[in-house]
């Protein structure tokens, strides 16, 4: 959808059938890979209105053979890089291209933030040819360049989806693509995400709590939010361990892994 602020985004709606639930974990998702300086889409709470659905009748789910309305209210929103008539998006890149890719290092960040929120899918993410200087301009290489650039995205089974609880297993959150962690050695590949989970200022958790739209939490949920938010700042110490785990999993991710390596 495009926005009034000229943008286009990829819009969940919060009646979608996988739940509400996952909007807010979006949302969550957002604010927390924002502070830890991990790449990923934008974020905004998007307006459907009413008047807008009668215009666009096309926009609804299809849920198998049946049709479900979008109900107008905010929606969460997932900024897609550019235009979608003249930007190429790729869920998949062939090896050689993404060893091109010019930050490969968020995919180690990414799975320390997900085995500190326990995502209990695997990790997604979209690939894109851009100048660095407009959406990386820390990453490997010259600014100016124009190159590929990964991004982060889909975050709905954070706290294992709709059930706000943590399952911890070794292969949970992984890229399915293993040469992201080939150069893997061991523990200080993963800083400094370490160092800025475990040091993750509660005042953060704060502004989450206060952004989050009302809509998306009925009932006593903002209640439940703030107990899961008090329960993932306890597990900031445990992400080493969780990160280690992955070695011990029935397909050790990490094939250059060497465990006295800190």
């Amino acid at each position: 959808m495009e926005a009034a602020d000229g943008h286009h985004y990829v819009v969940k709606f919060t009646d979608n059938p996988q739940h509400r639930r996952v909007l807010v974990n979006e949302y969550v998702a957002s604010i927390l890979l924002q502070h830890l300086d991990i790449a990923q889409p934008e974020s905004r709470v998007i307006e459907v209105t009413a008047d807008l659905l009668r215009e666009f009748p096309d926009v609804y789910m299809q849920l198998g053979t049946s049709r479900r309305e979008v109900t107008p209210g905010w929606h969460f929103g997932s900024r897609f890089p550019g235009n979608p008539i003249t930007q190429a998006v790729y869920d998949i890149l062939p090896d050689p291209l993404m060893k091109k890719v010019a930050n490969p290092e968020d995919f180690l960040g990414v799975l320390a933030f997900d085995k500190w929120a326990g995502n209990s899918d695997s990790r997604q993410a979209i690939f894109f040819r851009a100048r660095l200087s407009d959406w990386r301009p820390n990453a490997q290489g010259n600014p100016l360049q124009v190159a590929f650039v990964a991004q982060m995205m889909d975050h709905g089974y954070l706290f294992d989806g709709p059930n706000w609880e943590f399952r911890d297993a070794p292969l949970f959150g992984l890229f399915f693509r293993p040469i992201v962690y080939e150069k893997v050695r061991g523990l200080a590949d993963f800083s400094p995400w370490l160092e800025r989970i475990q040091n993750f200022p509660d005042e953060i958790m704060d502004r989450v709590l206060r952004e989050v739209p009302e809509s998306w939490l009925p009932g006593d949920e903002r209640d439940q939010l703030t107990r899961l938010l008090e329960t993932l700042l306890k597990r900031r110490k445990r992400v080493p361990q969780l990160i280690e785990d992955c070695t011990r999993g029935r397909v050790n991710p990490f094939p250059a892994w060497q465990p006295q390596t800190r």
